[in-house]
């Protein structure tokens, strides 16, 4: 579990990707893009022998056992789902999407870690306790953030719906645009 706390941790920091974008958000956009290529041309290097330094070490840290042997995907996911979220919606609902990728995915894997009993079938392995978790802390995150409790609970709904199915390291695209997306589109949904 101490892995999976550092990873979270990492996880945790895309969330400052709607504070860099309110400063300027092209630039956080290349940021993003640069990240997401820096990450995989080390990931590449890791795999064939050369571990470049810093990267490679924090991923070691980091891996899932699954993960030893071949590219970690994650961490693309990741910087995608950020910066798919920044280009795609207005500012509020990017930044719900990025703090639903950031806070709620995090919530899910610690809660289902720390407290998760139940875990049905169609799950793959992910909690009910996890699914809830993310639930909560994307509502309390979208709240915060537009200030009205159908679009929160709207968000936290699909966050969780999206969390609990097991697509891997591809919720990390799936959540924020599926987040950004019932929070962009809301007033619509609700006629």
């Amino acid at each position: 579990m101490k892995a999976e706390l550092f990873r979270k941790c990492i996880h945790i920091l895309i969330a400052v990707v709607p504070l860099l974008a309110a400063l300027n958000r092209s630039h956080t956009a290349m940021l993003l893009m640069g990240g997401i290529l820096f990450y995989a041309w080390a990931e590449g290097m890791r795999l064939v022998g050369f571990s470049p330094p810093l990267i490679s070490s924090v991923t070691k840290a980091v891996l899932r056992k699954r993960e030893q042997e071949s590219f970690v995907l994650g961490p693309v996911t990741l910087g995608l789902g950020a910066l798919l979220a920044l280009l795609l919606f207005p500012p509020k609902a990017a930044t719900v999407a990025v703090f639903a990728l950031a806070f709620g995915d995090s919530a899910a894997t610690l809660a289902g870690g720390f407290l998760g009993r139940i875990r049905p079938a169609f799950m793959g392995g992910k909690s009910l306790e996890g699914s809830l978790a993310c639930l909560a802390v994307t509502a309390l995150a979208a709240y915060l953030v537009c200030g009205d409790w159908r679009i929160a609970l709207a968000a936290g709904l699909v966050s969780m719906v999206v969390d609990a199915l097991p697509f891997g390291d591809f919720d990390n695209l799936l959540l924020p645009l599926s987040t950004g997306l019932v929070v962009w589109t809301f007033p619509i949904l609700a006629l």
